[in-house]
């Protein structure tokens, strides 16, 4: 069995080795030029065609293609835009040379720039010199198409503009202004809201390019200058008689003009050690507010070099009733813990408009921080009087009641008490709108919990109703508004990011603003305010509700404020 399987074996060898013998002679038989690699030589190389008139041809440029060994014609193309030739005469995009030529020597290949009308500023394209048995060879072309006809370019065909104060200058944009083959001036005008200029410092809403300077590239500013709010669209165009006109559109938002008072400067509020928890003085502030629409009142907290108080404390801003010579609150906000509210450009913003017949001339304000410890909180105040049209010419506002002076002098909760909840308000017969403002912050951890582990007042969730002639007419919801979203998110160790019940640590506690749905003119209705029932079981502390309540009327005849009595 041995010697027969080697005998086979040996067989198969000779049979594969027949074989490979066999294929060897039929390559031997093959003609002598398949035995050499065929290629493509080119020499030299083409630059930059720079710049030419569409329309017209380049100064040629050549290199040298030889074929190494080619079995198939060489074949040459080129893109749009440019020519060849082998004759420097005749040009076309695509021709071919003989295989024979090709590889028996040398061949002289010109290439021009022929730009088409429509094909201005840089134009790029490719030379393809390739057979089907050698790799293909490629040359890069460029040139710079320049228009024959009068023509004008812009390098943008729109400009927006950052949001401007009416009555005031944006900061200017450029536009680059081209003019070809132009034999006259090139006029640009705006549209209203919207000014031109060829220095950057002279501003008008019209301008002219002089016709020596209309084929160079003009630097022209343009600024907007809005003369009313809200969104403003224009155009500036450019115009020249030989030239086609081009249009760039032009954007920006016109905003209010603001008066910037500035009250209170660090001011600080602490305990002891020579400091008070409240300071109190007179500004002058906007005389004339018929044309006010609105006014802003911003507190920015700054800490000294021994930090800010490291408690979330209660907090007001007021300001006094020159008739009464009662303090209304016009703010409230609740610290935050260990910092200022640097992280917020301007501050805690309050929208105070409801008191704009308080907020004129000469003016009392109040500020206050229940601040028991001796590192102050450093209290700036600054108010933004807003132009525009106001809703109503005239502003009332009178207090309903105030519960405030602090966290723990707000009403009791859960308990029997003496406090008196209830009004009657009388509104004047030329109101023409009327609404209640209330704020209000609960205090405390008493107990029983809710069954969500939350005492009262600070952290239960509750609804209160207010009454009006008797009847639940709005409602107050003590819930979360979302702490851990405050921008003041620097607040550690501080416990500032859990949902208290309407309030959070570093934030405006928001006024709660109810619209009577008629006027109310000359009508008197009863008032009162009231608080979710809840027993306390007196186990853990007090619980309060610090409460502020003012009734505002509007109207556009002169207007007095309503009448409340108890």
């Amino acid at each position: 069995m041995k010697t027969s399987n080697l005998k086979k074996s040996l067989g198969v060898l000779v049979f594969v080795m027949g074989l490979l013998f066999i294929v060897n002679c039929s390559s031997d038989d093959s003609s002598s030029g398949d035995a050499q690699q065929s290629g493509i030589v080119v020499t030299g190389a083409i630059v930059s065609f720079g710049e030419v008139d569409v329309e017209s041809s380049s100064a040629s440029q050549s290199v040298l293609v030889k074929g190494t060994s080619l079995s198939a014609d060489l074949s040459i193309t080129v893109t749009a835009n440019f020519e060849i030739s082998l004759d420097d005469v005749s040009y076309t995009n695509q021709l071919s040379i003989d295989k024979s030529e090709a590889n028996s020597e040398n061949q002289t290949l010109y290439v021009r720039f022929s730009p088409s009308m429509s094909d201005l500023g840089l134009v790029t394209g490719t030379v393809s010199v390739e057979s089907n048995s050698a790799t293909t060879r490629t040359l890069n072309l460029s040139g710079t198409g320049l228009s024959i006809t009068p023509l004008i370019t812009v390098n943008t065909m729109s400009l927006n503009f950052d949001d401007t104060q009416v009555s005031a200058n944006s900061s200017s944009l450029t536009l680059f202004v081209d003019g070809d083959n132009l034999n006259s001036v090139i006029d640009i005008a705006t549209t209203e809201g919207f000014e031109v200029s060829l220095d950057g410092s002279a501003f008008s809403s019209a301008l002219q390019i002089p016709s020596e300077s209309a084929n160079s590239q003009a630097t022209v500013f343009v600024r907007f200058a809005p003369i009313a709010i809200g969104s403003i669209t224009g155009t500036l165009n450019i115009v020249n008689s030989e030239a086609d006109n081009v249009e760039v559109s032009l954007a920006g938002e016109g905003t209010p003009v603001i008066h910037n008072y500035t009250t209170f400067s660090d001011e600080p509020l602490a305990f002891g050690t020579g400091f008070s928890q409240a300071a109190e003085q007179t500004f002058t502030l906007h005389s004339d507010v018929s044309n006010i629409s609105q006014i802003k009142m911003y507190m920015q907290i700054d800490c000294p070099s021994t930090g800010c108080d490291d408690w979330d404390r209660y907090a007001n801003i007021m300001v006094r009733d020159p008739d009464s010579g009662d303090w209304y609150e016009i703010g409230r906000y609740i610290t935050p813990y260990w910092v200022g509210t640097q992280l917020l450009p301007r501050g805690l913003e309050f929208d105070v408009t409801d008191f704009k017949s308080l907020l004129t001339g000469s003016v009392e304000i109040r500020i206050y921080i229940e601040n028991w410890t001796a590192k102050a909180d450093l209290v700036s105040i600054d108010f933004d009087y807003i132009e525009g049209t106001p809703d109503y010419e005239y502003y009332a506002i009178a207090e309903v009641m105030q519960y405030n002076a602090n966290s723990l002098e707000g009403v009791p909760y859960g308990v029997n008490h003496n406090f008196d909840l209830t009004r009657t308000v009388s509104v004047p017969s030329n109101t023409e709108s009327a609404h209640l403002r209330t704020v209000i912050s609960g205090w405390g951890h008493a107990t029983p919990n809710d069954s969500d582990g939350r005492p009262c007042a600070e952290w239960c969730y509750r609804t209160h109703d207010v009454k009006v002639n008797g009847a639940s007419m709005f409602q107050h919801n003590m819930g979360p508004i979302g702490c851990a979203s405050n921008p003041i998110n620097n607040q550690n160790p501080g416990n500032w990011t859990p949902d208290r019940a309407g309030w959070c640590p570093g934030m405006v506690v928001p006024p709660r603003i109810d619209q009577f749905a008629t006027s109310m003119a000359g009508n008197s209705f009863s008032f009162e305010y009231d608080y979710e029932d809840w027993v306390s079981d007196l186990a853990g502390g007090g619980a309060f509700y610090a409460t502020s309540t003012f009734v505002v009327v509007k109207s556009n005849t002169p207007i007095n404020k309503p009448v409340v009595t108890d």
